[in-house]
């Protein structure tokens, strides 16, 4: 057999997400690549990887196990990377991170350092809604998660990293005459997808006023929400993480409503049950220790 790492990690992707076009946009490939690689593992073996009924995507039982042997293998060859950084010296190791979708504006900046400190450690990102962040947690599939609210169900330690606050906002142009929360029953509301801590905050919010909602759109990401918002589409509460460059050219603007900003945290979180590798240890103590630094410098 000929396999090639490439292929085995491109396959365990496919049947994680059971779906090629899943797949390609995490992997950041085109779809056809990860056809290609998928179709030339295949052609190492007699038994089928996958089947196709009708568009959907079914991984054999066979696949199954090759998925499940290609990640031991895809594991020990990170391994092998990380024993010769050891051997030099240099404290090696790998990190998967979860973050739920405004927290891509957050956690770059707070990886930066740390990985200018530690060019032996590797991070993986993976970027999601807040109940596919929660459910890697929890099967443990990544070793952190990025959230601004944490469940009251689940037993994690958490690392505060920053403020997060969410405004009423809308296309400046637009003129949008909202001068009180039952005012927002005139527009259209853009809300994120059931299970968006955001758009949690925005519709405690409207239930805490009272307000009635008449036309709504639902969009499955905060740049999604921001194009819809610059378009002039409605009104929606966002993170103002999201949306500063578009606050600073005044093609968005903020409505300042009672009861508005809301803040909660950035969190970082870990199960409590985790046994943190040195590598795991040395991002809790490195984000500890220059939080309120890089939060100072690039968030103020």
């Amino acid at each position: 057999m000929n396999y090639t790492l490439h292929q085995l990690r491109v396959f365990s992707k496919v049947n994680e997400l059971q779906s090629v076009t899943k797949a390609a946009e995490e992997l950041h490939l085109t779809q056809p690549a990860v056809s290609i690689q998928v179709k030339k593992l295949q052609d190492q073996f007699e038994l089928p990887l996958i089947e196709h009924v009708g568009r959907q995507l079914y991984v054999t039982d066979f696949g199954k196990d090759i998925a499940n042997r290609a990640e031991y293998i895809l594991k020990e060859a990170e391994e092998i990377k990380h024993s010769v950084a050891r051997y030099k010296g240099i404290l090696a190791g790998n990190i998967k991170i979860s973050v739920v979708s405004t927290g891509k504006y957050v956690m770059p900046f707070f990886l930066k350092s740390f990985m200018d400190k530690y060019p032996g450690i590797d991070i993986s990102l993976d970027v999601s809604n807040k109940n596919r962040v929660m459910r890697k947690l929890m099967k443990n599939e990544s070793d952190f998660s990025l959230v601004s609210v944490v469940p009251d169900d689940v037993q994690v330690h958490m690392v505060e990293l920053m403020d997060n606050e969410l405004y009423l906002m809308g296309r400046t142009e637009s003129r949008f005459d909202v001068e009180k929360p039952a005012d927002l029953s005139n527009y259209t509301l853009l809300f994120r997808e059931q299970g968006s801590a955001t758009r949690n905050a925005m519709e405690k919010f409207l239930e805490k006023h009272k307000v009635q909602v008449n036309k709504s759109m639902e969009l499955v990401s905060n740049e999604a929400i921001k194009q819809a918002l610059l378009a002039g589409l409605g009104l929606s509460i966002v993170p103002l993480i999201g949306a500063r460059s578009a606050l600073k050219d005044n093609r968005l603007s903020t409505f300042p409503l009672k009861g508005l900003p809301m803040r909660t945290k950035w969190n970082m979180i870990y199960s409590k049950g985790k046994n943190l590798t040195p590598a795991q240890l040395a991002l809790v103590d490195h984000f500890k220790e220059y939080r309120a630094q890089i939060s100072k410098e690039f968030f103020n």
